[in-house]
């Protein structure tokens, strides 16, 4: 906050013990006696809040909640754990399924190939077809094809 008045641009003089070169404290200012002091209220304090039933309840109370706490997280944990690996054998048992299924498809499609390949190799044995104006296709031995 500036100041107005006589002396206003100058800054304020310290205040001076008379015969000392060191500043005088200040009325209300903290010295080393009133740390003292605040400390020692301080730890009264504690000590008194320390030894209150109350406080002593609700530390209790406070230890029980916390106790409680932590058994619950701990079978909430299982139980996640619990659900986590049935899903892991469901998903593994239909991946199974699934891979047995893929390997049936192909035996039949290899099966089915395998059949079309013997019909195409007797074709192929049975000689060439011969087709007249008007008749059936015949084979090459007389047969009908």
């Amino acid at each position: 906050m500036a100041r107005s008045g006589r002396g206003a641009g100058k800054p304020p003089a310290a205040i001076t013990a008379r015969g000392s070169s060191r500043s005088a404290s200040r009325p209300g200012a903290p010295g080393r006696g009133s740390k003292v002091v605040m400390g020692l209220v301080a730890l009264g304090l504690a000590r008194h809040v320390l030894r209150s039933r109350r406080f002593q309840e609700g530390v209790a109370v406070t230890a029980i909640a916390l106790g409680a706490l932590r058994g619950i997280g701990q079978e909430n944990r299982a139980s996640t754990m619990a659900r986590l690996s049935a899903w892991n054998k469901r998903q593994v048992e239909f991946l199974e399924h699934q891979a047995e299924r893929q390997v049936q498809r192909v035996e039949r499609q290899a099966e089915r190939q395998a059949r079309a390949v013997r019909g195409a190799g007797r074709m192929a044995q049975s000689g060439p077809v011969s087709m007249a104006a008007g008749d059936d296709a015949v084979a090459g031995d007389g047969r009908r094809a």
